[in-house]
């Protein structure tokens, strides 16, 4: 067990690792850390590397970069909390997560699995060659999963209904494992084309976005 981390960085992920970290009686920062965590922005996490001196593990929590970004450390690897953070909230963000661990040796896999597990994380595998695929469906279903709301919040607030309403049909969506229903499941054109209309005459800044969810949805639904 690693038990002297200094984290490198105070933002959204980094505060609530660092406080997960000190609940498990860890010592956070200090001199002679067993372990470095870079939780920086992705541009910098190549630079900050360097100007560690080699020894201790290193390693970064972003889901895009390369190992490669820690040269020259040898003893190295990649932990990526799969969830969105916010500044309220705290350590509990972490618990039941799941962290995509990226490692070069058996040793590292090790490191990183049981730092998962000491956040509270659930690991699981994930090579650097498919870091970028992997990060795009992370952005699919928390980034994009902004967008729609915010979409489909403008279209309810044209239609003088309340947009909060919308946020248990959002849970339960995900509580029956993403079943799909609606016009499209079903094969009612009709309704689609009157979707189409209304949004066009009301938004029409969002005709290209429902068209294109359209033809995905019934692509994956077929």
């Amino acid at each position: 067990m690693i038990e002297r981390i200094h984290v490198i960085g105070s933002g959204r992920v980094g505060s609530a690792v660092a406080a997960r970290l000190r609940e498990r009686g860890v010592a956070v920062g200090g001199d002679e850390p067993e372990l470095v965590l870079l939780c920086i922005p992705d541009s910098a996490i190549a630079d900050t590397a360097r100007g560690l001196t080699p020894g201790p593990w290193v390693a970064h929590v972003s889901g895009a970069t390369p190992l490669a970004a820690l040269e020259p450390h040898e003893r190295r690897f990649s932990l990526h909390p799969l969830q969105t953070f916010t500044r309220s909230r705290g350590p509990e963000q972490l618990d039941g997560a799941w962290a995509a661990v990226t490692a070069e040796t058996e040793e590292a896999r090790a490191a990183g699995f049981g730092l998962a597990e000491m956040l509270g994380l659930r690991p699981f595998e994930l090579a650097d060659s498919a870091r970028t695929l992997y990060h795009a469906g992370a952005v699919f279903v928390s980034n994009y999963l902004v967008t729609l709301h915010r979409a489909a919040a403008l279209l309810l607030e044209s239609a003088a209904a309340p947009p909060e309403a919308l946020e248990p049909l959002m849970r339960q969506t995900i509580e029956n494992h993403f079943e799909l229903t609606g016009p499209i499941s079903r094969g009612d054109w009709a309704t689609v084309e009157a979707h189409r209309a209304a949004i066009h005459d009301a938004h029409p800044e969002l005709d290209d976005l429902y068209e294109t969810l359209a033809g995905a949805t019934l692509a994956l639904a077929t």
